[in-house]
């Protein structure tokens, strides 16, 4: 056949329009790669996470109780035994989304694994559940920081996987979420107020109790709440001195001084804030020893 010489200014018109319907076509889903410990769910595909950070156990003072409850729960969901879904709430960093990763760091050996999810993309767990259906290892799904705004419809989404479309109680699967508010959704002061006038706004809520039930009703889903609360000086101290101590730095009337300075700078005392000057101070030492 013979051949026909296009003019370049409609190749490159061509070239163009096949770019654009290239990048608006979905991508081509991969098979999960499986050999991985920890995974995110992005552009509904589980995608392996390379060399996620190592969290220790050993390294979360002043929530003891919290971790044994943790631990506990998921030593009972990786033996098969009955275990709850999990909410975290409480100040922040005091140690919610530490807890979760130095898990996958204890009992990776165990066959757990972690996958991080969005809050936006929570409609999507049932999809998850079905490409691990038949895996032999256990997942933690794991959201972080997890909240919704007043307008905000997702939460219903998250109301069905935890207590009906999931069926949950999937031997191989459990959610654990972290938040800053208990009951996940804004609450105001005018659902606690008695409407008792006759002449109330056309929009103002007759019945603010099942407003109230119907968002205590969300953090209901999960069976395990554990709380997190701001630490002392004395804690956050301990914590600068156990991180100096693991990396065999002396802890000093200077070192003690400035952790202090560092907190009061950051207006909080909490392990986040702890570790963070810890990692300050080494590095700072060692470049003056170099």
């Amino acid at each position: 056949m013979p051949t026909i010489d296009l003019p370049d200014n409609i190749l490159d018109s061509l070239s163009t329009v096949l770019l654009q319907l290239q990048q608006s076509l979905p991508k081509v889903k991969e098979a999960p790669d499986f050999s991985a410990i920890a995974y995110i769910w992005q552009d509904q595909q589980l995608k392996a996470i390379d060399q996620p950070k190592k969290m220790y156990l050993e390294d979360l003072k002043g929530i003891e109780r919290q971790k044994d409850k943790v631990i506990q729960n998921t030593l009972q969901f990786l033996k098969g035994f009955p275990a709850n879904d999990v909410l975290l709430t409480g100040s922040r960093g005091t140690g919610k989304s530490s807890i979760v990763r130095a898990l996958l760091t204890e009992y990776e050996s165990a066959g757990l694994r972690l996958i991080e999810i969005e809050r936006d993309d929570l409609s999507d767990l049932p999809e998850i559940q079905k490409l691990i259906a038949n895996r032999p290892e256990k997942f933690i799904v794991y959201c972080d920081d997890l909240a919704f705004n007043a307008e905000d419809e997702n939460y219903r989404s998250l109301k069905s996987v935890l207590d009906g479309s999931l069926q949950s109680g999937s031997s191989n699967f459990i959610i654990y979420a972290t938040s800053n508010r208990r009951h996940l959704l804004p609450e105001f002061m005018h659902e606690n107020t008695p409407v008792t006038k006759v002449d109330v706004p056309q929009y103002t809520e007759l019945h603010p109790q099942e407003a109230i039930e119907e968002k205590i009703s969300l953090s209901d889903r999960f069976g395990l709440w554990l709380s997190f609360y701001p630490m002392d000086q004395n804690l956050y101290l301990e914590i600068v001195e156990h991180y100096l101590a693991k990396a065999a730095m002396p802890y000093t009337e200077e070192t003690r001084a400035e952790a202090l300075r560092w907190c009061q700078s950051r207006g909080q005392r909490s392990g986040r804030a702890a570790y963070q000057f810890s990692k300050h101070w080494i590095g700072s030492q060692q470049l003056k020893a170099v």
